[in-house]
């Protein structure tokens, strides 16, 4: 029997995902499994669950940049802030979405990463995209002009649909079975379960599950009875 493949929903926006991506492939090889890397929108996944990003509550976004320094140095990965933050990721996840072959759009989203978040480098414009495409070998106006195909621009949004379907709600999310493992924080808990070690029960998560609610958030402005 195939083991299914390790699929890791990405949004270059994300500097967990970036930090996440890099152990991956490590990851994907112990375990004999697949590494599939799935381009999604991480604004969409957002709008969809009614939530906000962590770099729109100006206080997590500082954090969150602390965090991730503190996080690439325990990994001794290279992090270098990119140009700008929040940026548009939307050619770049089209481009990748455009690479059929998985061990191409594997490398095509290392190479993405590094310039964004090893090198600080902007990936928003056909210039900058198709400049680091140009420096990994990959025919830069070939995947420039396919990102603009309607039938990729859709792989991007159905990503993005069946993502939500699986139960995911931001990035990085890795799909594998019927799980999801959300955030860098998660991996460990990804590998426990590869092992067959993962501690939860199906009785745990449906005492969860039907765990009732005896108190609510108030919508903003409404005053306490």
């Amino acid at each position: 029997m195939v083991s299914s493949p390790l699929r890791f929903c990405l949004d270059y926006l994300s500097p967990y995902a970036y930090l996440a991506w890099l152990r991956m492939p490590a990851i994907a090889a112990r375990h004999g499994r697949a590494l599939e890397p799935v381009p999604v929108l991480l604004a969409g996944l957002l709008n969809a669950v009614g939530s906000i990003g962590p770099a729109e509550i100006p206080a997590k976004r500082v954090y969150v940049f602390k965090q991730c320094f503190r996080i690439a140095h325990e990994q001794g990965a290279p992090f270098t802030l990119p140009p700008s933050h929040p940026f548009n990721p939307l050619l770049s996840l089209r481009v990748t979405a455009s690479v059929d072959d998985v061990a191409e759009r594997t490398r095509l989203t290392t190479a993405l990463y590094s310039a964004a978040w090893g090198q600080g480098r902007g990936i928003e414009t056909p210039e900058q995209v198709g400049a680091v495409l140009t420096e990994g070998g990959f025919d830069a106006r070939a995947l420039l002009e396919r990102a603009q195909l309607p039938e990729v621009k859709d792989r991007v949004r159905k990503n993005t649909e069946d993502a939500l379907a699986a139960g995911a709600f931001g990035v990085p999310s890795v799909l594998v079975d019927d799980e999801m493992f959300w955030g860098v924080d998660s991996l460990g808990h990804l590998e426990r379960y590869l092992e067959g070690r993962d501690p939860l029960t199906p009785g745990d998560l449906a005492r969860w599950k039907d765990l009732p609610a005896t108190a609510a958030r108030r919508p903003e402005g409404k005053p306490r009875p």
